[in-house]
């Protein structure tokens, strides 16, 4: 199946292509590329493969791979159209792992895939890539240079400062610093050395510039921006966790937090609340229809984020100084039942 999945991914990825203008297949012929060997790791259930190499070239807004650098002029295994994507971060600086999370856009919902680079230098690229990618650019946009320079100066901003000398012995209340989980996870003795390397990190600056740094990296988490309610889908026996954030809704199972499903509001027909029951009702493309009722919250609240955030997209940098409060109320408002 995996195989089949991949030809008919290239196979879009060329019709995209032949629907070009001449024009646009010149630039795409004289286009930058990146060429390098990177690692892939497409995560499914019931497997305990890892990640395995490949060389990548990534062109115009596609990813596509192969055995080797050899066998890099004939068919690739696969070729991923980036368009629409989402590129979230998976670093970790200290331990030397620079991993890139891409959510495609599938009909089911999205499917997850992770690249790891080798180091800063060729995640920064790939990453910025993957970025422009995702909102349909290529490597010969302007703003590529701008976007790996961001880049970089956020995994520097993760990198100790040398020159400082942190002392381990200072007494820290790691309880008030670190989440439960953490503190039941690691010692205090084992907590202590990285939370004063994160301080000499920002020591010499001023509130509102560590301020900045601490929302930059918090912006920068792969789970920034999801809020999550404990829900019972339509035909379920057990509560799962619905993820809600700017662009998609997120299916998650509550005993492991795996992801089970994603829908993106672009693919969202209609969605309805049934006031008397407090249910609602989703309908995607695809004749895909979703139900669910609320345990944590109430289903108006869910209405609201949904709501608001297609309303937020509508939203263009022209637009933001007009707000259109009847289409505003349209979207979030509601009539419960008496």
């Amino acid at each position: 199946m995996d195989d089949l999945d991949s030809a008919l991914q290239c196979l879009e990825v060329k019709l995209d292509g032949a629907n070009s203008s001449p024009q646009d297949m010149l630039e795409n012929l004289t286009a930058p590329e990146l060429n390098d060997y990177l690692k892939i790791f497409r995560p499914k259930r019931l497997t305990l493969k890892g990640y395995k190499q490949y060389w990548f070239k990534f062109k115009d807004a596609s990813i596509s791979y192969y055995k080797s650098k050899e066998e890099s002029l004939g068919e690739p295994i696969q070729q991923i159209n980036l368009k629409g994507c989402e590129a979230a971060p998976d670093v970790n600086v200290a331990g030397q792992k620079f991993c890139i999370k891409l959510l495609i856009p599938a009909p089911e919902g999205m499917n997850e895939v992770y690249l790891r680079c080798e180091n800063e230098e060729q995640y920064s690229s790939w990453m910025a890539a993957c970025r422009l990618a995702s909102k349909g650019k290529s490597l010969a946009d302007s703003s590529f240079q701008s976007e790996v320079q961001s880049i970089r100066s956020f995994l520097a901003m993760q990198q100790t400062n040398p020159n400082t000398h942190t002392d381990d012995s200072m007494s820290i209340n790691t309880h008030s610093l670190v989440s439960p989980r953490y503190s039941k996870k690691y010692k205090a003795k084992q907590l202590t050395p990285r939370i004063l390397e994160a301080y000499q990190n920002v020591a010499q600056l001023s509130l509102t510039d560590a301020l900045l740094r601490f929302l930059q990296i918090w912006q920068a988490l792969p789970d920034f921006g999801i809020s999550l309610v404990v829900v019972r889908f339509k035909g379920s026996r057990k509560d799962e966790v619905l993820g809600i954030t700017p662009n998609r809704l997120i299916r998650i199972d509550l005993g492991v937090g795996e992801v089970v499903k994603t829908w993106r509001y672009n693919n969202m027909r209609q969605w309805n609340v049934n006031w008397d029951i407090r249910q609602v009702a989703i309908e995607f493309d695809g004749n895909v229809n979703i139900a669910f009722s609320c345990v944590t919250a109430d289903c108006k609240i869910v209405h609201e984020f949904i709501g608001g955030y297609i309303f937020m997209s509508t939203r263009s940098r022209e637009q933001s100084d007009t707000l259109n409060e009847e289409l505003f109320h349209k979207l979030t408002g509601g009539h419960e039942a008496l």
